[in-house]
């Protein structure tokens, strides 16, 4: 048996094609009307088109192509630090409660995948603690929780295949958390019969109905700065929490950074006798901050899609396809009958409906393009994007990582 060619891209060529993937994602998405009325993220069009035809070639001519992705992290760290950077004191206040209750829903929840994934495994003959490598490891994890969790489970308790079933379950599962969340939005406005929100500005991207940009050159120089600012005072708070035992992924150390510097240093500069100076630097920065957010996020979940290897799914497909078939469906019922009831039954509830069906199956990332999605369509929701960050982003791995720990036990 010979090896498959392997054909390895360039950074800047792999940039290069993501950008393109963009332009073909939205043009796309402008003619298939149900991308249009489910607001199905536009990079997840072009980038799991990329990874199709990644696919196709490796099946058919033998060809394994990699693309060199070393922007792909970068881009999410900028993501989240502008998140930050847009969480000023009073909207943080307004998420406190449903804060803690979302992050009770995300507890039981993690229970609740886990267990599923045991069950599906011990009807396929597998030791039952294989199915979680298709349950929170690599669904609410992520790639990261999978490739930190996948040599315990092979060298620990003997699961030979461990990493395979996490990135096989992960690649499915970040898929279809790219396409649920906006039905589960759309069918939660209709069924209570929502007009969304229709506020301006949006937290990430640019409305869908907006013709004419607002943004100012010495703004978005501005949010360029509190960004690179809020990176590297993230760089210094990630070390703190692992020194404390807690490990924490890099993007949650920007977003706290974000937040401390947007109600430290930014509350300094809305003093009363600079107060019209600071609140005209602040809003000069917004529509920059919303631009740079948005095309970090697009081009991150592009890259991450085209970057797929398809082909990891051999030999698992039965096995996988049956579990993560389940999970999907568990975590849009989940969304649909508790998280939009127990966050509101509002719009705000629905915008965080479809960010939890993007976590439940991918990451935070794809929980906010979702968010995004929905929000350029229908009209901001500040509280959903303070919310699912902070819950998503630092408390579930915390949660994730207990349940796992006492489920292996």
């Amino acid at each position: 048996m010979t090896l498959p060619e392997i054909l390895l891209i360039p950074p800047l060529n792999s940039f290069t094609l993501a950008i393109v993937l963009m332009f073909v994602g939205r043009s796309l998405g402008s003619k298939i009307r149900f991308v249009r009325d489910y607001s199905i993220p536009e990079p997840v069009v072009g980038g799991f088109l990329c990874a199709a035809v990644v696919g196709l070639l490796y099946w058919v001519l033998d060809i394994r192509i990699i693309f060199e992705l070393p922007m792909l992290n970068t881009l999410l760290l900028y993501f989240f630090a502008a998140i930050g950077l847009n969480a000023d004191m009073k909207t943080l206040r307004q998420g406190g409660k449903p804060l803690v209750i979302l992050l009770v829903l995300a507890g039981v929840y993690i229970v609740l995948q886990n267990l599923l994934g045991m069950g599906v495994a011990s009807l396929f003959g597998l030791d039952h603690r294989a199915g979680l490598m298709t349950g929170s490891i690599s669904l609410t994890g992520g790639v990261g929780t999978t490739l930190a969790w996948a040599p315990v489970f092979a060298n620990q308790l003997g699961i030979a295949n461990a990493a395979e079933l996490g990135m096989a379950s992960n690649m499915v599962g970040m898929i279809a958390a790219c396409v649920v969340g906006g039905p589960i939005a759309s069918f939660l406005m209709r069924r209570n019969q929502m007009d969304g929100s229709h506020q301006s500005p949006l937290d990430v991207g640019v409305a869908a109905e907006v013709t004419e940009s607002t943004l100012d050159y010495f703004g978005i120089l501005r949010a360029w700065l509190w960004l690179n600012v809020a990176l590297i005072a993230g760089d210094f708070i990630t070390p703190v929490f692992e020194h404390l035992g807690l490990k924490l992924p890099a993007f949650v150390g920007c977003l706290m950074a974000g937040i401390v510097l947007r109600n430290t240093v930014g509350a300094w500069l809305l003093r009363d006798e600079t107060r019209q100076s600071a609140q005209e630097h602040w809003k000069s920065m917004q529509a920059g901050l919303a631009l740079i957010s948005d095309l970090c996020l697009g081009l991150f979940l592009t890259m991450a899609l085209m970057g797929l290897q398809l082909w990891v799914l051999q030999g698992s497909m039965a096995f996988v396809g049956t579990a993560l078939a389940l999970q999907i469906l568990l975590a849009v019922a989940f969304s649909v009958l508790l998280v939009f009831r127990l966050m509101g039954r509002d719009y705000e509830a629905a915008v965080i409906s479809a960010g939890f069906g993007g976590i439940a199956l991918g990451s935070t990332a794809t929980a906010i393009a979702n968010m995004t999605a929905v929000t350029r369509q229908h009209g901001a929701a500040h509280r959903a994007f303070i919310v699912v960050p902070l819950v998503c982003g630092f408390f579930v791995d915390l949660v994730n990582a207990l349940v796992i720990q006492t489920l292996i036990k």
